[in-house]
């Protein structure tokens, strides 16, 4: 089952976890869990949370794991709502979200639009003694940019460093694309001027953000500054 899932092979999954009772193996979360993460992978959230809604027939009790795959479910499924309320419901089922829980949120939010979710998140999480990642950071700002709000993309940028969250390429192209939507080409250029500094190189994706953001602002003229 952990093989399927890591290849992402959801229907062998599905038909070992089916097969279980006639080899009088009983399925545990463990079981569930992978089927569940093999579903995500393989793009089939409507199944994974069809297991999900299976386990309490089964006796199994889902655990953070369990959890934390069906919210990736929703985030894969563009159901911010919905990934939401499975956290909301963790500690009435006594499951304590960690990183990955909270990050597959930020995901859901971040993709449905919703960056004031995004950052309330974030804010929760030393309540909840769940340390951020740059996997946290780059939802946020990428949450950010998506709801034109470049300037919370650049504090959130700027408040990596204290959180002891080493930025990336993923960090930059969010932060840049939400210098370019807000007409902010100067800070755009900044940005990727300074990612040398970080030890990091600048992809298509990046400069591409970039070129677009002196387009919108000083055409020709700001272009010549990447050369």
């Amino acid at each position: 089952m952990s093989a399927c899932e890591k290849g992402g092979q959801w229907q062998l999954a599905l038909n070992l976890l089916s097969r279980m009772p006639e080899a009088s193996v009983v399925p545990n979360v463990i079981t569930y869990s992978a089927a569940m993460s093999a579903c995500v992978k393989g793009g089939q959230w409507q199944l994974a949370l069809n297991l999900l809604s299976r386990m309490p027939e089964a006796s199994v009790v889902p655990n953070v794991i369990t959890y934390s795959a069906a919210i990736s479910a929703c985030e894969k499924g563009g159901h911010w709502q919905m990934a939401l309320n499975l956290l909301s419901f963790m500690p009435e089922a006594r499951v304590v979200p960690n990183e990955i829980t909270y990050n597959a949120a930020m995901s859901a939010c971040e993709k449905g639009g919703q960056w004031q979710l995004a950052l309330n998140l974030l804010s929760l999480m030393p309540e909840a003694r769940v340390v951020p990642n740059e996997i946290t950071y780059n939802a946020a700002i990428s949450a950010c940019e998506k709801g034109g709000q470049w300037q919370l993309a650049l504090n959130l940028l700027k408040l990596m460093p204290k959180a002891r969250v080493v930025s990336d390429e993923i960090t930059y192209s969010a932060a840049i694309s939400a210098c370019e939507k807000g007409g902010q080409w100067q800070l755009a250029l900044h940005l990727l001027s300074r990612m040398p500094q970080a030890g990091l190189v600048p992809d298509e994706i990046t400069h591409s953000a970039a070129i677009s953001a002196c387009e919108k602002g000083q055409g020709k003229l700001a272009l010549n500054s990447l050369d």
